[in-house]
């Protein structure tokens, strides 16, 4: 056996006699320059995907449940309860202050009471609706077996029931009345959105 046929390439296909195959010693230039080896020749098409795959344990569900998306619910509403305490209590601090005529450190001082009082009393209640709401939610998905519309709707009505439960039998009523409105109007505005999607129609 000779030394050349050594030095060539093993090739998977059939191939004429006359074709010339190329040499160990011979490379192939790539766009930017560098030298490629003549193993590497292959189709970059067969590499690349059409879209991106994630791997999902069989029979899960392929998006985020009602305990995954609980955390983020509660966080986000003690933050914009926060944010928006502040802002109140900023405004009252001004009107309170301009009503006394009370100016300089001591001003400041009633200013910044004003914001953090309000703002960790707001931060707190809509804290507490998200950890209510989001535990009726994931208990109602792990006995119904289903995340859907019944489920938000009960939750929200329910929440409601359970934050004025100490306040009398009438605000008990007029808060699971506050929850079943916000929550199914919440559900009606996700229904919209997805037949606007599908059927191009835009609600306002």
């Amino acid at each position: 056996m000779s030394e050349d046929y050594l030095s060539q390439p093993i090739s998977l296909g059939s191939s004429s006699s006359d074709e010339v195959r190329p040499n160990r010693s011979s490379a192939t230039t790539s766009t930017f320059g560098t030298p490629v080896s003549p193993y590497l020749n292959y189709n970059p098409r067969i590499l690349q995907q059409a879209q991106p795959e994630f791997i999902f344990p069989e029979g899960a569900n392929k998006q985020r449940g009602r305990f995954e998306l609980a955390f983020s619910q509660i966080g986000s509403s003690v933050i914009v309860g926060a944010g928006i305490g502040g802002v109140v209590g900023y405004y009252n601090g001004m009107k309170t202050t301009a009503a006394l005529q009370q100016t300089g450190k001591l001003r400041r001082t009633q200013l910044l009471n004003h914001v953090l009082k309000q703002g960790s009393g707001t931060a707190n209640t809509l804290g507490t609706l998200a950890v209510m709401y989001s535990a009726f939610g994931v208990l109602l998905q792990n006995v119904r077996g289903e995340d859907d519309d019944i489920n938000t709707v009960i939750s929200g009505t329910a929440t409601g029931l359970l934050y004025k439960s100490t306040a009398g039998l009438r605000k008990c009523a007029i808060g699971g009345g506050v929850g079943l409105g916000v929550s199914a109007a919440y559900c009606l505005l996700q229904l919209m959105r997805a037949n606007s999607n599908g059927s191009g129609l835009k609600f306002l």
